[in-house]
């Protein structure tokens, strides 16, 4: 599997400077604080425009994994329609119901992109059961990649369920190793597993800080780290 690093961008100037640095593809967002929520049109558009590398756009109208009103589940699907206007490499989203994956709301938006490919984010964190949670994502066939961290215990136990993850995932699904990602466990991670893609918001920022903005140099450390696991 070709190594990956996939960088957070809430703006132009922020993809400008993955792509500088070597990362792999873009996620693009607004309100990172928030955890991410849905771009305007206008970013994305000018983005494809002004870089080369792959980008997926966060579809996430609210903070939370919950259905939301109808409106809300209105602009979703709208937005996805929109966005695979400019052929963009594919989606983050993920929805849950009482603590399960909501198969039903992921494939009436996806719907919408038929043919657009799909992330199922850190939802997938908040289900009650991972192994039923990605046996249920499995049946979303536009969906190729679950992003997780892998806990929040430390670094051993987080690899050794990422570990598990791409197992149970395999061969439908790739783990993207995602939250609290830096040159240690990308190294780590590298080593123990067989993943190989890695997102990384914080760690690509200047001084480390949400607020920051993404610097080339810190994105080509560690595109250079995950080469030389590889």
């Amino acid at each position: 599997m070709t190594p990956i690093l996939e960088v957070i961008a809430c703006s132009l100037t922020d993809a400008i400077e993955a792509e500088h640095g070597g990362a792999g593809r873009l996620e693009i967002v607004s309100e990172l604080k928030r955890g991410g929520l849905t771009p305007t049109f206008e970013l994305v558009a000018e983005i494809k425009q002004r870089v080369d590398i792959p980008v997926r756009v966060m579809l996430r109208e609210s903070d939370g994994f919950g259905m939301g009103s109808a409106r809300e589940i209105d602009r979703l699907c709208a937005a996805a329609e929109r966005f695979a206007s400019l052929e963009v490499d594919g989606f983050v989203l993920g929805f849950l119901r009482d603590g399960e994956v909501d198969v039903c709301l992921t494939q009436r938006v996806l719907a919408h992109a038929s043919c657009t490919r799909a992330t199922f984010h850190h939802a997938f964190e908040a289900a009650r059961d991972k192994s039923s949670a990605l046996s249920a994502i499995k049946r979303l066939p536009q969906v190729d990649r679950v992003l997780s961290h892998g806990g929040t215990d430390g670094l051993d136990l987080r690899v050794q369920r990422l570990k598990q993850y791409a197992t149970m995932g395999a061969p439908e699904l790739i783990v993207l190793a995602g939250g609290s990602i830096n040159g240690d466990a990308i190294s780590q991670i590298s080593r123990e597993t067989n993943i190989r893609e890695f997102h990384v918001g914080r760690a690509a920022r200047s001084q480390f800080q949400v607020e920051g903005s993404v610097q080339a140099s810190l994105v080509r450390a560690l595109v250079n780290t995950l080469n030389r696991q590889s």
